[in-house]
């Protein structure tokens, strides 16, 4: 057989022959760059290929516990609630939040319940009209020093304890409730706040990267987008396992870059803050301090939500952070200010707990743009920036995670196997 080879067809009229031909070399002279460009952008993926491969490999096993255990977080308060009916569930009376009784009244019940050295530190406030306060206590331990960490649990309508529960007593490595482990598994993987929480923000990092290396490869550089965005039908298991790890992680990517990056902002804080400053000054409501002298008499919690509730007079309370060091100061959050915000309208509140100033507003109307940045990253963490739309994503996004490592590590397998034989 000859193998026949292909001429365009050249004018045969003298006076066009130097313009078809400069016409020939051009259009040569073009596919032979472009077939140059791509051979480069092809020699740079496969750059990027091994960048993503061992990061992935590195941390995709950490992703699939963060993965999981983030889905579960989702619906912390709904499952924690569902496991302990008789110490959460409440009967609604008419008239719901209304009917509530004050908050001094819930504090004092509270405290009868703990011993009289018991600090309160971080409460829940009712998310809904059938549920319980959740008020935790950090209790000095009877022997061997340290603190044990309690919850109590108090009606809204008659303030009447319904019941306590320890969280971690003071020689515990892991907590004693099903959303705690999980929490904990999550924020530090049980390795401890002081090493898991900041090794959980390294690997955070390092899957950004990870993400952001998966999306070059991913790039269709012959144009083929509708190869590059769908399942090919009837393929082999290795194209099937292989379009199944690109189309999860590119359909998930913008949510799971917004997760870890948000996961940086809880587990190394003070990167987080030292970045966000080189663009617009933030402050960390979380180190904000009561001014001295501090030995003055202290409102009461329930004296700083009265004093919330005069900025911001809609919306439904939710965090109630108490005091438990003399410089410490009250934090209020508020969730459903929708006048402020579509889709964070939300807003903590830092009281200082001796003159009741108002000593930092961490909300949509105020602060630096730095300061707003910061105020999104919990509700993009956890998915309420979008209301059930948000949870949603975050939670079929943590569902994503094992997908994406599992097929990620069959995928390299079988390139190994192929290379082998």
């Amino acid at each position: 057989m000859t193998q026949e080879t292909f001429s365009p067809a050249v004018d045969e009229n003298p006076a066009h022959g130097h313009s078809a031909k400069a016409a020939l070399d051009s259009s040569v002279g073009r596919d032979g760059a472009n077939n140059s460009r791509l051979a480069r952008l092809k020699a740079r993926r496969k750059l990027w290929l091994q960048v993503h491969l061992w990061l992935g490999l590195i941390a995709g096993a950490w992703l699939v516990v963060i993965g999981l255990t983030g889905s579960i977080l989702v619906f912390c308060q709904e499952i924690d609630e569902l496991l302990n009916p008789g110490l959460m569930a409440v009967t609604p009376r008419p008239g719901g939040e209304a009917a509530f009784r004050p908050l001094d009244e819930i504090i004092a019940a509270a405290r009868k319940a703990v011993p009289a050295d018991a600090k309160q530190g971080f409460g829940f406030y009712p998310r809904h009209d059938a549920v319980a306060y959740k008020l935790a206590f950090s209790v000095p331990a009877k022997a061997g020093g340290g603190t044990d960490e309690r919850q109590v649990l108090v009606d809204p309508y008659s303030a009447e304890v319904l019941g306590t529960r320890l969280l971690k007593a003071a020689g515990d490595k892991l907590p004693r409730t099903f959303i705690g482990l999980v929490f904990e598994l999550h924020y530090d993987l049980w390795l401890g706040w002081d090493t898991g929480g900041p090794l959980v923000g390294i690997v955070c990092v390092l899957l950004i990267v990870s993400v952001l290396t998966g999306l070059i490869v991913w790039w269709p550089l012959t144009g083929k987008w509708r190869q590059a965005l769908t399942l090919k039908r009837g393929a082999s298991t290795e194209r099937w396992v292989f379009d199944l790890h690109k189309t999860t992680g590119l359909y998930t990517a913008l949510v799971l870059l917004a997760l870890l990056e948000s996961g940086i902002y809880m587990n190394l804080p003070e990167q987080f803050y030292t970045l966000v400053r080189v663009f617009s000054p933030a402050v960390n409501r979380y180190q904000v301090k009561s001014a001295p002298p501090y030995d003055r008499p202290s409102i009461t919690l329930a004296d700083a939500v009265r004093i919330v509730a005069a900025r911001y007079p809609e919306g439904r309370y939710d965090w109630l952070y108490g005091v438990t060091e003399p410089d410490s100061a009250y934090t209020v959050c508020k969730h459903g200010l929708a006048h402020l915000s579509r889709f964070v309208g939300r807003a903590c509140v830092v009281v200082d707990r001796y003159s009741g100033e108002i000593l930092h507003v961490q909300g949509p109307d105020a602060g630096t743009a730095g300061d707003r940045f910061v105020l999104w990253q919990w509700p993009l963490h956890s998915g309420q920036a979008f209301g059930w739309t948000g949870r949603m994503l975050v939670f079929l996004a943590g569902l994503a995670c094992p997908v994406i490592y599992i097929t990620g590590v069959i995928r390299w397998m079988q390139k190994r196997r192929a290379k082998a034989t």
